[in-house]
């Protein structure tokens, strides 16, 4: 067994860890719920030591969260434009206590919004790897709790934007009066497809202005009460939408290209079809892949890799 390098994918809520082999082939992966909010006791270090367990000593890179103010050792952001030569070159050493360094990978900045992102600059770089066309001239969208959208010209990365879009969801159904008392929700394809449609239809003013009317449907009702919840999932994924057509951060000639995958992506491939945009998925493991690359590119994968 030859082991290259081991990643980090280190979040607020996870800890994933990878052991690569020489021809950067994910050979082992581990997962936790030790995110940089759910420590266990011994923090940081203790939450390290139980990733790389009985794992040769080779090189490590990490991204995500553990680089934040509130992460192991805070990483300066890195402004756009961007490309993975430069992410490369800014990596953050980290000396763990059991005498493992750790290198850590920088977040972006696009200081002309402004806006952060930290930790999907890796999940970039991978999608950037398995489909290079797209860096030419592309946009990335990247569905979440926060999404981002990202501009990449010429391999690099050029700006992106985020919309609050599920946390705005959390927040709707769980501490407004739109949420309040709903029974458990059903999968209603019609009530997401008619919230899509609204907000699409809601011009300049935006869904903002429409989304009292999940109330409203459901007082006359003609929306039940266990599809609100996908009323509002079809607003918000379209009003996302309808902003990203609006502020320009594609256009016809522009390809877009999801990274993500399960429920909420699909869901976003189903907007996008009632608006008419062509979206393509990237490849799965977008970060394990860009863990890889930007460890090229930095000189530390050897081809002397450990045994």
């Amino acid at each position: 067994m030859t082991t290259a390098l081991i990643g980090l994918d280190w979040g607020s809520t996870h800890l994933r860890a990878y052991r690569y082999d020489a021809h950067g082939q994910v050979e082992e992966k581990r997962a936790f719920t030790h995110g940089i909010r759910r420590l266990p006791e011994g923090g940081f270090p203790a939450a390290f030591a139980q990733a790389v367990e009985h794992w040769p000593d080779v090189p490590v890179l990490a991204c995500g969260m553990v680089g934040s103010r509130n992460g192991w050792k805070e990483v300066p952001y890195l402004d756009t434009p961007t490309s993975v030569d430069r992410l490369a070159g800014a990596l953050t050493r980290l000396e763990a206590p059991n005498g493992r360094r750790i290198h850590l990978v920088p977040g972006l900045r696009d200081p002309q919004r402004p806006d952060v992102m930290r930790g999907e600059e890796t999940q970039v770089v991978g999608a950037l790897a398995a489909t290079p066309a797209i860096g030419q001239r592309g946009c990335l969208l990247l569905p979440g709790t926060h999404s981002k959208w990202v501009s990449l010209r010429d391999g690099s990365v050029t700006g992106f934007a985020t919309v609050m879009t599920g946390e705005l969801y959390g927040v709707l159904l769980q501490h407004s009066i739109l949420g309040a008392q709903l029974p458990e929700s059903s999968d209603d394809e019609q009530a997401f497809h008619g919230g899509v449609v609204c907000a699409r239809d809601s011009g300049a003013a935006g869904a903002l202005s429409r989304v009292f009317s999940a109330r409203a449907l459901m007082l006359d009702g003609v929306l039940p009460p266990s599809s609100v919840a996908d009323y509002l999932s079809g607003l918000l994924i379209g009003d996302e939408l309808r902003i990203a057509l609006a502020a320009g951060w594609f256009d016809p000639l522009t390809p877009v290209q999801m990274v993500g995958e399960g429920a909420l992506c699909e869901r976003y491939l189903k907007a996008a079809a009632i608006f008419g945009i062509d979206i393509d998925t990237a490849p799965d493991h977008t970060t394990a892949h860009g863990l890889w690359r930007i460890a090229s590119a930095a000189g530390l994968v050897s081809p002397l890799a450990a045994a």
